[in-house]
């Protein structure tokens, strides 16, 4: 009798124990918010239009025209190696290339301006020449008829006149044929030629006087005067820095997640309060290894670059995968799995009930709940004092 009276006793005590006993715990409750999903990882800028300018031979730099961050624009002398000549060079070339031209232009109008100039005076005397000896040879042989003239006298006016027909047929003849079809195939050639050798020092001439191709913004300069360089050698970069991308590695993990028209935020330590806007221009197409990381490159258009993003600067990049606007969300940190089960802990009258839930779109920091929850529910989100948590413990809850 006195063994069972104790007995009942010891579960009386461990029964109040366990109803005493309560558990510190931080709730919360399920808010509609704009959640979004997103992908975060770090690229890095390049110019869309950039002109990277290289040492074509070996040499010294003699002058750079200049400064780093200067706009230029497309034509502008940027730097120049030592060719003293260079300049000579193609101006010779230029003069032979215009004197070919003309020459082959006269050659199309049958003669230069002189020369059909005094074409026209000799044909004018040719035909005067031809007049005078018709009219004389006219008169002779009336004179004939009268017998104040020989025959010899009127033979010598027939060969008068017949050297000034001939001397008229001769200059219309010269006129159309003055240049040959050969003769202006010929001259062609020459002007080709011609037009080669400036091209070649043309050439030669940027090789010494580097000039921009492009408007834009000198960002790099990595030589200094009076440097030597060897062939090939980085001289000095510009770019259009309105025109940007980057480019970004994602872990093989996250790259199907990825599409084109995907909006991204940028942002660059170098100033921690600018976020620049992109979108994601192409899904990486292949997978490279990186070391321990299996990584495809995806390109980023910049679309709101104003010039303030350097060029291959690093960034960090967040796609946004996917949102849900003004929808049911919980902290992360509320949320418990078990396998494939997900579950909460809701406080009801005091106590915890173990709640199954349903979980849409989940970022970092909270998760979607499309069944199981309404905004007017108390959930747990963490013991204050360490301990594990229960269904149907009792609790103690703090906001």
């Amino acid at each position: 009798m006195v063994l069972l009276l104790m007995a009942i006793v010891i579960v009386a005590v461990a029964a109040y124990s366990t109803r005493g006993k309560e558990i510190d715990v931080e709730v919360t409750s399920p808010e509609y918010r704009n959640l979004e999903s997103t992908v975060a990882t770090g690229g890095t800028v390049v110019p869309l239009d950039e002109f990277p300018a290289r040492a074509n031979f070996a040499g010294i730099v003699t002058d750079i025209s200049v400064q780093l961050g200067q706009k230029v624009r497309a034509g502008q002398l940027l730097l120049t190696m030592k060719d003293q000549y260079a300049l000579a060079r193609v101006e010779n070339a230029r003069s032979a290339l215009e004197g070919a031209k003309l020459i082959e232009e006269n050659a199309q109008n049958n003669g230069s301006p002189e020369d059909r100039i005094g074409f026209a005076a000799d044909r004018r005397k040719a035909l005067q020449e031809q007049n005078a000896a018709a009219a004389a040879l006219d008169t002779l042989r009336q004179l004939r008829q009268k017998g104040s003239v020989s025959d010899a006298e009127v033979a010598a006016g027939e060969q008068r006149l017949k050297t000034a027909d001939e001397n008229v047929q001769a200059l219309d003849e010269k006129d159309r044929q003055r240049y040959t079809r050969e003769d202006r195939d010929s001259l062609k050639v020459k002007v080709a030629a011609a037009r080669a050798a400036l091209d070649a020092e043309r050439v030669s001439y940027n090789n010494a006087y580097i000039t921009s191709p492009i408007n834009g913004t000198v960002f790099s300069i990595p030589v200094s005067r009076y440097d030597f360089v060897a062939m090939g050698a980085d001289l000095l970069r510009v770019a259009d820095m309105t025109k940007i991308q980057v480019h970004a590695d994602f872990d093989e993990a996250d790259i199907a997640k990825l599409r084109s028209g995907q909006p991204v935020r940028i942002g660059w330590d170098g100033r921690p309060n600018r976020t620049w806007n992109g979108h994601v221009v192409h899904a990486p197409m292949a997978v490279t290894e990186a070391g321990p990381r299996d990584i495809g490159q995806c390109t980023i258009a910049v679309d709101d670059a104003d010039g303030d993003l350097p060029a291959d600067s690093h960034v960090t990049v967040t796609v946004t995968i996917d949102t849900r606007p003004h929808t049911l969300a919980i902290p992360r940190a509320a949320l418990h799995t078990n396998g494939s089960d997900r579950f909460v802990y809701r406080v009801v009258n005091g106590r915890l009930e173990k709640t199954p839930v349903q979980v849409g779109l989940a970022s970092l920091l909270d998760a979607e709940i499309t069944r199981g929850l309404s905004a007017t529910d108390v959930i747990v989100l963490r013991p204050l004092h360490g301990g594990d948590l229960e269904n149907h413990a009792r609790v103690s809850a703090e906001k």
